[in-house]
């Protein structure tokens, strides 16, 4: 039976798009020289999570769909790094950098705890 899934109702898909909104509004003030680097990377990892929520949901079983939430994971994780290189390079303030690191730390464990409900 194929399962049909709506990835616009899982609230980690919802929370993981506001969270690109805010990387691809705050990638506008890197620098110039970061466009086709460090922002390009931020903007592609943070697009990547709720990509890869949307595109598990499309699947035919759980366990595709899992596969999909640990690809989720994981760029998730890089996110976290790129965030912190961005506040090393001081293109983030501190409290900007914490408050984004507090949100992807929310997202990975929604994500961890929605592939627990799977399998």
């Amino acid at each position: 039976m194929l399962l049909m899934r709506d990835f616009k109702k899982y609230g980690v898909w919802e929370i993981s798009h506001k969270f690109t909104l805010q990387i691809y509004a705050l990638t506008n003030n890197f620098p110039s020289q970061e466009t086709y680097g460090l922002s390009s990377q931020l903007r592609r990892a943070s697009t990547s999570i709720s990509t890869n929520i949307s595109e598990g949901c499309g699947r035919d079983s759980d366990a595709e769909f899992s596969r999909f939430l640990t690809i989720a994971v994981g760029s998730a994780s890089e996110v976290e790094y790129l965030i912190l290189l961005s506040k090393d390079l001081n293109y983030l303030d501190l409290k900007t950098y914490e408050k984004l690191n507090e949100d992807i730390n929310t997202i990975k464990r929604k994500i961890y705890s929605l592939k627990q409900k799977l399998n």
